[in-house]
Formats: C-alpha cells, sequence, structure tokens
C-alpha cells in the first residue's frame, strides 16, 4: 500500500503519477495524518470499474435466479466469460 501525505502531490506529481502506472495500485494521500484522497492512474480506474459492473451484473443474475426466474446455459455464460476475460485482457495491455 503506497501512502503519501496530501503534499506530495503537488510537489511530486510526476513520481507519484509514474508510481501508480508502474504498479498500477492507487496511491492513498492523507491530510494532517488521515486519509483524504485516492489517486491512480486510468487504466488501473478502467479495469477496476469494469470489474465493479460485472459484479453487479452478476449479482443481478444471481438474484433473478434464487427469485426462479430462468436464466442462461452454460454454454451461454462460457461464451460471456470468455468475452469478459477478452475485453479486460485487451484494455489491460494497453
Amino acid at each position: 500500500m503506497n501512502i503519501r501525505p496530501s503534499a506530495a502531490i503537488r510537489q511530486n506529481y510526476n513520481e507519484i503519477a509514474e508510481l501508480c502506472r508502474k504498479t498500477s495500485e492507487p496511491v492513498f494521500l492523507t491530510k494532517n495524518g488521515e486519509g483524504d484522497l485516492v489517486v491512480m492512474d486510468i487504466d488501473t480506474y478502467n479495469r477496476k470499474e469494469k470489474m465493479l459492473k460485472l459484479r453487479e451484473a452478476l449479482l443481478t443474475v444471481e438474484e433473478d435466479r434464487l427469485h426462479g426466474n430462468e436464466g442462461y446455459s452454460i454454454s451461454e455464460v462460457a461464451a460471456m466469460m470468455q468475452d469478459a476475460i477478452e475485453e479486460v485482457t485487451k484494455h489491460g495491455n494497453r
């Protein structure tokens, strides 16, 4: 986990930006010793957003299944999962 004081973003923007890109991890900024902001590179942010949307979709499907709604066949799910993996892989290698 990378933690820096909030003043570091003003003084060392390029260093923090490079750290975010290099590690694909967020940098946590503190103000007066307390957590204040989180900074991450755009590719990592986009991947995390896509994963959250996928989790939301999976949760919705599971809720539908629990309520007795008809779902997808195994081959349909396998195809959707393969598409999702390809999409994340394609955008993760920029």
